[in-house]
């Protein structure tokens, strides 16, 4: 390895009550990377990312992260966050500062104006006392991103973030991620716009409950990986209760 690693995988499997959902998965991600993690539906992708977040404890295996002062910042998909709380947009994009006030600090002024560049650089200048509740799909997602900015992260996890929104805020989130990319993060985005996957993401993890190609995306996203990986989820035991290997 001619880069430093962010996070080493070594035989990692997970699941849920014992039922294996990602298999046997080895390899690592370099330090400011910029990763896609495709697959089908079901293929593990957002249970990859949970443990990687370490939401998710492994049946067996690990997760390292050789620097172990690297934070994390994880955005899960829109489909996990409750936005019926209420809450106001300067309160949740101020959960990114946690590390800074603790769970039960006040936010100071300067705090305030850090949220407000905040807002400002994903567009919603003046959005601090909208109740989230009241936002669009896409001006919430703007919201969470300007949130992953004040968490000032070394590795970002995001898990859908383009799903279900418009292009233009697509378009405007995208150059975000580049610029984190810019500044030497390491970023893996779970996604299934394989036009995105190929523009902008310079390598790829395919899986399908196990790795199908990990590489450049040149040479992951191919036709013939695309089949393999359809072919293994729909080969896929849903009952299965141990790990195939292992047995």
């Amino acid at each position: 390895m001619t880069q430093a690693t962010a996070i080493q995988l070594h035989d990692l499997t997970l699941g849920y009550d014992r039922h294996p959902a990602v298999h046997h998965l080895d390899g690592y991600f370099e330090v400011g990377s910029l990763t896609a993690i495709i697959g089908p539906n079901g293929a593990g992708k957002s249970t990859l990312l949970k443990a990687l977040a370490g939401t998710l404890q492994p049946l067996s295996g690990s997760v390292a992260m050789p620097e172990q002062d690297m934070r994390v910042a994880y955005l899960p998909q829109s489909a996990d966050i409750d936005r019926d709380f209420p809450i106001s947009v300067e309160d949740l994009v101020g959960m990114g500062l946690w590390r800074k006030t603790g769970p039960f600090g006040t936010i100071s002024k300067q705090d305030r104006l850090a949220i407000a560049q905040a807002l400002d650089s994903v567009g919603l200048a003046g959005f601090e006392h909208r109740m989230v509740g009241t936002l669009s799909g896409g001006q919430m997602q703007r919201v969470l991103f300007a949130r992953l900015m004040l968490q000032d992260a070394a590795i970002i996890l995001i898990d859908e973030p383009f799903a279900a929104i418009d292009t233009k805020t697509v378009q405007d989130l995208m150059q975000l991620v580049q610029q984190w990319h810019s500044e030497g993060r390491t970023i893996l985005a779970v996604l299934h716009d394989m036009g995105l996957v190929a523009k902008f993401f310079p390598d790829c993890l395919m899986i399908a409950r196990e790795p199908v190609a990990w590489g450049k995306t040149s040479e992951v996203l191919t036709e013939a990986h695309l089949a393999k990986a359809r072919a293994m989820i729909e080969a896929h035991d849903p009952h299965a209760d141990y790990c195939e290997r292992a047995a």
